[in-house]
């Protein structure tokens, strides 16, 4: 059954903007005093190093987000340096919802790869009690029911794998983060993540995205947020640098290869 749109989280406020050292001191974040949520779809933009990572992923400990194939959010050391910002926000929520998950390119990565050596474990258990029906019947059928759910992901390529454990793990009425999706689709791929999210919103879902991919931010009626040294700004996508370098770029590469290559 659809539901209608949903926007569960609503705002997020920082009271320690005045903090110093990292990641306070990020330009993007120094003054970052409230961030609000006005449609189903929200994207983050910027450069490398911009803040908009660091703050999706602040959010994602904040919201006790569930990771895909990654390491527990709570316990994953590389986050450590975020953490006073994730423990300083403060989430406005319409309706809190525990559904949902973070995703970031690299953690699907090791989910595919982790997904393969289960695999490969269950028939090893599966060849080793080969006298034993009852034992061998079962890993085989634990196999079965992995590839069920998320397919062959040895015979699938990384978007095709990304798009199938996306949507496996959608449910209605989620809040879902993503970092950077792009890293894993091809072009025809972000177009194909576009449809599954489009369906997933009809459903009750809520997605806030980091991302430098124009094709992914041109979800319609989506709000864009830009990451620069001034600050974060909501932003019209056509206002977006990147939109217009792939426009210029895109619309006569010879040239523009030309004048970029000219000694």
């Amino acid at each position: 059954m659809s539901l209608r749109p949903m926007i569960h989280l609503q705002e997020i406020t920082n009271p320690a903007a005045d903090f110093a050292g990292f990641p306070f001191s990020v330009p993007a974040l120094a003054n970052l005093r409230s961030l609000r949520f006005d449609a189903p779809v929200t994207f983050f933009m910027g450069g490398n190093g911009s803040g908009k990572s660091t703050l999706l992923e602040s959010l994602a400990i904040a919201s006790k987000r569930v990771v895909v194939g990654g390491s527990d959010l709570q316990r994953d050391a590389s986050l450590d340096a975020i953490r006073p910002l994730a423990k300083a926000l403060k989430l406005s929520w319409t309706k809190r919802t525990a559904k949902g998950f973070f995703l970031r390119a690299e953690d699907f990565f090791n989910f595919a790869r982790r997904n393969r050596e289960l695999g490969s474990e269950l028939d090893g258990y599966a060849d080793k009690y080969a006298d034993d029906p009852r034992v061998r019947g079962y890993m085989l059928a634990q196999k079965v029911q992995l590839q069920n759910r998320y397919g062959d992901l040895n015979a699938a390529s990384h978007g095709e794998g990304f798009l199938r454990v996306f949507q496996s793990r959608i449910v209605p009425g989620g809040l879902y983060l993503l970092d950077e999706p792009e890293a894993a689709l091809s072009p025809h791929s972000q177009l194909a993540l576009l449809y599954q999210m489009h369906a997933a919103v009809a459903d009750g879902a809520q997605f806030i995205i980091a991302t430098h991919s124009p094709i992914i931010a041109s979800f319609p009626a989506a709000v864009i947020y830009n990451f620069a040294a001034a600050g974060i700004a909501r932003t019209a996508y056509d206002e977006l640098d990147s939109v217009a370098l792939y426009r210029s770029f895109l619309r006569d590469p010879k040239n523009y290869l030309s004048r970029l290559l000219a000694d």
